[in-house]
């Protein structure tokens, strides 16, 4: 190794370590606000508090949101969803991977719109053993400290869907311990980044296809969690009520928890099921005080779950946002 070769090697060491400790969470990470004195010297400032998110836990209102290829990069395509809907959402999806950088211009479009961004973490690569063990904390704490930075409020799923066997992060491959201290350890690094603007929703589907995992083994706690989110889909061959698809995780859960519910995935094939899981869906928000609303997942994938052309659905959608003058309130 020629010295040139060893002295490149010791400077990339040195500038990853005090990178990391850059990002780290903590109080000499955070970056220092100046104010001016009257004799115009700079005085170091505190950050301003983190946005309080428990309203919008326990909200007043109802939420009626939407998932939508390409949203929110373009909000026309909301706006013509609210147009055909008559109602405008206040819950917007965004995915992202968990190598990818928070979409920060993202949430800040959705929060200027009056909506709250629901953001779906989804470890395709990374394990849950792994993020447990710390090894993906440098990325950790720079999200964290992206979310802290732009303090609006943000609801978090992480690895949804984990008591199926069809994500890499699921049921099959991982144990319920894998989950719970991968989760926790998340929260962990937010905490110590006092990234406390994020309403943690852990989300479950619908146990019917995966009859023989338990969830409470899943959970990760009142401590960790503020929302219970519930993935789940109306099909011609499956349940097609709102009690028969919901009612089985519901009971379930409230075994182990009562935090709020909200269903944070859904839609229906095409036909007569579509208009009448739509009114299902808005009977059960009025009728249960703990669900907080729904998420219309208006796109083609396992199924084709597109209201736009299928005016009794769409029909049935604005009656049933019309009869409840809480559901669409808008987040500020």
């Amino acid at each position: 190794m020629t010295s040139r070769q060893l002295f490149t090697i010791v400077t990339m060491f040195v500038i990853g370590v005090f990178g990391y400790a850059a990002l780290a969470p903590g109080p000499a990470s955070r970056p220092a606000r100046f104010a001016t004195e009257p004799n115009g010297s700079a005085t170091p400032t505190a950050p301003p508090p983190a946005y309080d998110v428990r309203p919008l836990v326990q909200p007043q209102g109802r939420y009626l949101g939407v998932a939508l290829d390409g949203a929110p990069q373009d909000l026309s395509r909301v706006d013509r969803f609210a147009d055909l809907v008559g109602r405008k959402p206040n819950i917007i999806t965004i995915y992202e991977s968990f190598d990818d950088e928070f979409a920060a211009a993202e949430v800040r479009r959705v929060h200027r719109y009056g909506a709250l961004p629901i953001v779906r973490w989804e470890p395709f690569k990374a394990k849950l053993k792994d993020i447990a063990a710390g090894r993906h904390d440098p990325y950790l704490v720079e999200f964290a400290v992206a979310v802290r930075r732009l303090n609006l409020p943000v609801a978090l799923t992480i690895a949804h869907e984990m008591n199926g066997h069809w994500y890499p992060w699921g049921a099959h491959d991982n144990t319920a311990e894998d989950f719970v201290a991968a989760w926790r350890h998340i929260h962990a690094v937010f905490g110590r980044a006092e990234a406390t603007n994020v309403i943690w929703t852990w989300t479950p589907n619908v146990v019917d296809p995966v009859p023989s995992v338990r969830l409470a083994p899943l959970f990760p706690g009142d401590t960790y969690v503020d929302w219970v989110g519930i993935d789940g889909y109306f099909t011609r061959r499956g349940e097609q009520t709102f009690d028969d698809l919901f009612g089985p995780t519901i009971k379930q859960v409230r075994r182990f928890t009562q935090r709020p519910l909200l269903i944070v995935e859904t839609g229906a094939e095409a036909g007569t099921l579509r208009a009448r899981a739509v009114d299902e869906l808005f009977t059960a928000m009025r009728r249960r005080p703990d669900l907080l609303g729904f998420v219309y997942f208006n796109q083609k994938g396992s199924g084709d779950w597109v209201i736009d052309s299928d005016t009794p659905a769409l029909a049935a959608y604005r009656d049933g946002a019309a009869a409840d003058a809480r559901i669409g309130f808008r987040v500020g």
